[in-house]
């Protein structure tokens, strides 16, 4: 009876602990974010978003920052995407289950959680002085995609296992072969679960720095970037830039960025909550 007593006490001990840690880091978070807005939302209008960057904080903008962010999510989406849910797929529908493949499947999960910096030194090797891609976005997207696609193969295989084993032995009596089941049955139910881990590792690789930095991305680029090789920066490296700065002014416009930033990875990350919960649903059905 006191073990069991002794046990409640410690079980509630930790749940009030963790209801503690847990409104402690709303009230920072709440405090981070009311801070940002009340510095920067007065900056954000049409022209801060649609300005060239310039010495000048009152006529600084982030037309390159956040154009360059978008160059860099979608060559990144097109690189890591379509290789990292292959993958996914081959290891677990194709691959054989023996002892080597478990140290894959170790090793691939231990990826997801290598320091970025690491990503960025690999990509100066191979990307900007092997094949000489300079610090160009292709070279940078390459980058990024390293990082990313650890995330994409686990999130893909784990969708993959949380769909029914009846639904595949239904297409197989049906005569469906293999590939068949899975491209008409398996991945289509499977779908939100690799869709939210898509969109959850780019809201990742959205506000990575490091790498970026490490292949040599430039923290003031007055030109628009048109083109895979050109040079470029983005948001979170217009934000180092500014805050390094000394004068008042270009703290505002680092507010301002931040807060644009935070959008583009609350929207993201809205749409992963979304598909996730759509996708719980239709598994439960």
């Amino acid at each position: 009876m006191n073990n069991l007593r002794k046990n409640r006490l410690i079980d509630e001990t930790f749940r009030y602990f963790g209801i503690a840690c847990t409104l402690f880091g709303l009230v920072m978070l709440a405090i981070f974010i009311g801070k940002i807005l009340l510095d920067g939302a007065g900056r954000i209008d049409w022209d801060f978003i649609m300005s060239l960057p310039s010495r000048k904080p009152e006529k600084a903008g982030i037309l390159t920052a956040w154009t360059g962010t978008t160059w860099i999510l979608g060559l990144t989406a097109i690189i890591a995407i379509p290789i990292g849910v292959a993958a996914g797929i081959y290891l677990e529908e194709y691959g054989n289950k023996n002892r080597l493949a478990s140290i894959v499947e170790i090793n691939i999960a231990n990826l997801a959680g290598v320091p970025s910096i690491i990503y960025g030194l690999l990509g100066l090797e191979i990307f900007v002085r092997t094949l000489k891609l300079g610090g160009s976005l292709l070279a940078g997207a390459f980058t990024l995609a390293l990082l990313i696609l650890p995330i994409i193969i686990v999130a893909t295989r784990e969708a993959l296992k949380a769909v029914p084993g009846s639904l595949r032995e239904a297409s197989y009596g049906m005569g469906a072969t293999k590939w068949q089941t899975i491209w008409y049955q398996v991945l289509p139910a499977s779908s939100g679960g690799i869709l939210t881990g898509i969109i959850l590792s780019l809201s990742r690789a959205v506000g990575e720095t490091a790498p970026l930095i490490v292949i040599g991305a430039l923290a003031y680029v007055p030109f628009i970037a048109k083109s895979p090789m050109d040079e470029f920066t983005v948001l979170p490296m217009q934000i180092f830039n500014w805050v390094s700065r000394p004068q008042h002014g270009f703290i505002v416009n680092a507010a301002s960025a931040i807060i644009i930033l935070l959008i583009i990875t609350f929207i993201l990350n809205g749409i992963a909550i979304y598909l996730r919960n759509k996708w719980q649903k239709k598994i439960n059905w």
